[in-house]
């Protein structure tokens, strides 16, 4: 087991560039590509970005691509995801999950553990 806890949300304004944390815990020896995901209201779950075990491969969806950066640090078993240039529509709950896939992937069904989320709410 995994347990993953979010951190670093609130509200910012258009143009912001808050950081969001994801602090680790239990099963944390084994090797697991981790991610972010987000959730605005009445929309579905969708992938935000993801990187590798060894943090050498990100993706991102092509919305915050060029705006967010996500990164690692294995020794302090810790997820962030610096944002930058937010607009309204990235208002959303994120998610940080860990996924024991052995290919880096993108979908919520590759993830086997979920934190309980923090809410960006970004305003005009």
């Amino acid at each position: 087991q995994v347990q993953l806890v979010e951190s670093g949300g609130g509200l910012v304004q258009a143009g912001g560039s808050p950081r969001l944390s994801c602090t680790a815990s239990g099963r944390t020896r084994s090797r697991y590509h981790m991610g972010w995901f987000r959730q605005a209201p009445g929309k579905e779950r969708e992938f935000v970005a993801a990187i590798s075990w060894g943090g050498g491969i990100t993706k991102y969806t092509d919305s915050v691509e060029g705006r967010f950066t996500i990164s690692r640090d294995n020794s302090k078993n810790t997820l962030a995801l610096q944002m930058s240039s937010l607009k309204p529509e990235d208002t959303a709950v994120y998610y940080c999950a860990a996924s024991y896939t052995t290919a880096l992937l993108t979908a919520r069904s590759d993830y086997n553990y979920w934190g309980q989320g923090t809410q960006v709410t970004v305003s005009p």
